[in-house]
């Protein structure tokens, strides 16, 4: 990968890590952009979905079973606006779930930017296994000209 192409996915991986600051959730706050042709055309964080009360886990401090990925929020968003995420690049704070994995490829999504390994590989196993682009990067690198 080309040193401005690696510069620009840090720049949004680190926006995705802003936004996640966004999520109510306290045990892992997540954070997702979906980009297309350098434009933001959707975002996500991990959270409940709408109408429910904004507290994540449970009296056990484990995350409720209904609590949506931040990957799930910004391609659920997608699917009610006018953008199309054909071809876009996903950039995630956090590695991919295997329920992610299968929404990104059915939402035709090319690349996948994240910024922190899960112990879990399925969900990076099945996007390979698509032919989605993956990588790893850590937000915290310094650009370099």
């Amino acid at each position: 990968m080309d040193k401005k192409q690696q510069n620009l996915d840090l720049r949004y991986l680190r926006m995705a890590r802003i936004w996640a600051e966004n999520s109510y959730c306290e045990r892992r706050k997540v954070g997702a952009l979906v980009v297309k042709d350098k434009m933001i055309i959707s975002d996500g964080y991990n959270g409940t979905p709408s109408g429910f009360e904004n507290v994540c886990e449970d009296e056990n401090s484990l995350t409720k079973p209904y609590v949506l990925h931040a990957e799930a929020n910004a391609i659920t968003k997608l699917a009610r606006s006018s953008n199309n995420s054909d071809g876009s690049t996903l950039y995630v704070t956090a590695s991919p779930c295997i329920e992610c994995a299968k929404l990104i490829i059915q939402a035709g999504i090319k690349r996948v930017v994240y910024g922190e390994k899960y112990r879990l590989e399925d969900g990076i196993n099945l996007l390979k296994r698509a032919n989605i682009e993956v990588i790893y990067l850590n937000p915290d690198d310094n650009e370099s000209e």
